[in-house]
């Protein structure tokens, strides 16, 4: 009688083992099914700075300035890249800002007038943050012209800079108007008045992460 109880309570304990591990081996494969991550990309429309930096004399002594009135557009992607290349910009050339509301009215009325640019549009038409370069194409003038120049990412945040030649835009009118109007203050030591059509164009701004 003894040795059926035991043999009884022996397939009992078994059974229960066995669901045990069953239930412990469910849980283990329900643990390994991690759900993937999807992260969305945008423009930070906070984040952005645009800055430029003109010469003058042949010393080239730089003049610093930027604009109040910069409108982005850009859409959403699942890569950075995307999302970057996404960017289109409108910038009202009234809005220049050097500091100096003087200049900033000559610069208005006799190169931005000069050449009819109300307005310059344009956008981020390629990226490659392997090689550090990229192509922003500029329309001013009622010309479009694709500027390319160096670029950087660290994380979310990214940069472009691009020396521009404003007669690729035939704005070289523009440059002599503002020139002949500002001769005094653009006269150096050595008695030349000059203004140069080189001009150094920075932006920086990050990205927006979202993940679901």
């Amino acid at each position: 009688m003894k040795k059926h109880f035991y043999i009884l309570g022996a397939l009992c304990l078994t059974f229960v083992l066995a669901s045990c591990g069953g239930d412990e081996s469910s849980d283990k494969e329900g643990e390994g099914e991690a759900k993937e991550q999807k992260c969305f990309y945008s423009l930070n429309q906070d984040s952005y700075e645009l800055n430029f930096t003109a010469y003058k004399t042949t010393g080239k002594l730089p003049v610093g300035g930027t604009f109040n009135e910069v409108s982005f557009t850009a859409g959403e992607s699942e890569d950075m890249e995307g999302a970057i290349t996404s960017i289109e910009f409108e910038i009202n050339t009234g809005s220049v800002e050097t500091n100096d509301e003087g200049r900033n009215a000559k610069i208005v009325e006799h190169f931005f007038g000069t050449i009819n640019t109300p307005t310059i549009t344009g956008n981020v038409k390629s990226i490659d943050p392997d090689a550090g370069s990229a192509v922003v194409t500029f329309v001013m003038n009622g010309l479009s012209v694709d500027v390319p120049g160096t670029f950087t990412m660290d994380g979310e945040d990214f940069s472009f800079k691009t020396e521009v030649d404003v007669q690729k835009w035939n704005a070289l009118s523009g440059i002599e108007a503002l020139n002949t109007i500002c001769e005094d203050l653009h006269t150096g030591d050595d008695g030349v008045s000059l203004l140069w059509q080189l001009v150094d164009v920075s932006f920086s701004g990050s990205l927006n992460k979202d993940c679901e």
